[in-house]
């Protein structure tokens, strides 16, 4: 199973921008990946996904227009560019592996836990 490990999260004004990486400890070739949120309170929120056949992406409503997902295959790095930030993104992010884009808004539910687990994560807090 690939291990993922997100990072870059930080603190930001509302407008600001940040750039999230998600590592992962093989190659990502062969897998699709996806972002999701948990913020205090809240249900996870699937964010975005992208395809490893053909580089397709998939975006929350909250998140189009403001969020970009990337993947460096050569680094095994999957990257989500943030701008245009809110305090509504405030949330623990994570990446996850995704059996197909499409499932995104409903396997958030039943991602193991391990893909989730506090040092998997990376804080994003948006001040207004």
């Amino acid at each position: 199973e690939v291990q993922l490990q997100a990072s870059g999260g930080g603190l930001v004004q509302a407008g600001g921008s940040l750039r999230l990486s998600c590592t992962a400890s093989q190659s990502t070739l062969t897998t699709n990946i996806g972002w999701l949120r948990q913020a205090p309170g809240k249900e996870r929120e699937g964010v975005s996904c992208i395809s490893y056949k053909d580089s397709s992406t998939v975006y929350a409503d909250s998140v189009k227009g403001r969020f970009t997902i990337a993947s460096d295959s050569a680094k095994n790095t999957v990257y989500l560019e943030m701008s245009s930030l809110k305090p509504g993104d405030t949330a623990v992010y994570y990446c996850a592996p995704y059996p197909h884009c499409g499932a995104m808004g409903v396997f958030e539910r039943v991602i193991p836990d391990y893909f989730l687990s506090a040092d998997k994560g990376t804080q994003v807090t948006v001040s207004s």
